[in-house]
């Protein structure tokens, strides 16, 4: 695999996780979380007029723009494995910026994955 190719998997994955804490904060917000309580209207206005949730959004689907891109030239098998890597940052991501807890059990399920990007990647 290139070096352009390999760019644009973590690019791609790297927005992905950009994307969930911008998603999590977002719907985390006292706003939405009293709007969610009050019905459908005010839920949905809340939610998609939360900054954090639209910037979300707008990076998800930036990710799945280069995503695309990473299927057009590498086979899906060898490319897919390293979405891993995305489970890996936003537990880093959520533990730095959410304040979320990082567990033994988090740490060794993500060394899991870790082990397994490599064994895919190395076939």
């Amino acid at each position: 695999m290139s070096l352009f190719n390999f760019s644009l998997i973590l690019v791609s994955v790297s927005l992905s996780v950009v994307a969930q804490i911008l998603l999590k904060d977002g719907m985390s917000n006292s706003h939405v979380q009293n709007a969610l309580q009050s019905g459908a209207i005010s839920a949905i206005t809340a939610v998609f007029s939360n900054l954090s949730v639209i910037g979300g959004l707008a990076t998800y689907v930036s990710s799945a723009g280069v995503w695309l891109l990473v299927l057009s030239k590498i086979e899906v098998s060898k490319a897919y494995p390293f979405v891993g890597l995305g489970f890996i940052g936003t537990m880093f991501f959520a533990y730095w910026f959410l304040n979320e807890p990082l567990t033994l059990s988090k740490m060794f399920g993500t060394l899991l994955v870790i082990i397994g990007i490599l064994l895919i990647s190395l076939s």
